[in-house]
């Protein structure tokens, strides 16, 4: 079976992980940037200064206690992160029940989903993925792309995010603004904005950009 690759956007959604150990920790840790509304963990052994350290980061809610099955009611996504196997079966089963996605951290085929391998740099994110067979493998490769990426792209993806709201302004058919993206993307606009070279990225976008854009050049490379 092949898995379905997507980005979640989990603001305001309720998140549950059971277990507060490495894992779970990582797995808070992650989720905080993504502006989810609660991140509820759940360990019996959590002790007093793991909470004060696990609260003080984010919307982070802490419980001292055993899981309960009513625990996933209300949640939108449940990490199954404790060292205890019957523990993560039964989350994972009551999630299947209940129609909620849930990832179980010591049994792939037990989960819904997979958390990849992944980095962001400046709003460039990549991820990968060995669907649960090899997570160090996954890691390995994650490393290897982030060296090869760096910031080679950081300047063109900024100048796309600036540049797609004033393109499809103008009311253009679908099929042109995925032609004047596709020529930006594939031109040397990447390197020359890395290396600082205006003049070049100007005429260049003079060249590529319908008309009306022209006067918003400036605006386009401002901070560049």
């Amino acid at each position: 079976m092949q898995h379905y690759p997507l980005f979640l956007d989990l603001s305001g959604k309720n998140i549950l992980i059971i277990g507060a150990g490495a894992v779970g920790q990582r797995k808070s840790a992650s989720l905080i940037p993504c502006a989810p509304r609660t991140i509820t963990i759940i360990d019996p052994e959590l002790s007093s200064a793991a909470i004060q350290k696990l609260t003080a980061s984010g919307p982070v809610i802490c419980h001292a206690r055993a899981f309960a099955p009513d625990d996933v009611h209300g949640k939108d996504l449940v990490f199954a992160a404790t060292d205890r196997r019957d523990v993560n079966a039964r989350v994972a089963a009551l999630c299947r029940e209940r129609g909620i996605f849930c990832n179980v951290a010591d049994a792939p085929a037990e989960s819904d989903f997979f958390v990849p391998a992944h980095f962001t740099s400046n709003g460039i994110t990549l991820a990968v993925s060995t669907g649960g067979q090899s997570p160090a493998l996954a890691g390995r490769l994650r490393a290897e792309l982030e060296e090869w990426v760096g910031t080679r792209y950081s300047g063109l993806a900024a100048l796309l995010g600036r540049l797609r709201p004033l393109l499809l302004a103008l009311g253009l058919p679908t099929e042109e603004n995925a032609d004047i993206f596709r020529i930006l993307v594939q031109s040397p606009l990447a390197e020359l904005l890395e290396s600082r070279q205006l003049e070049a990225i100007e005429a260049l976008l003079l060249e590529q950009l319908p008309k009306p854009l022209h006067a918003s050049i400036g605006e386009l490379l401002h901070g560049f």
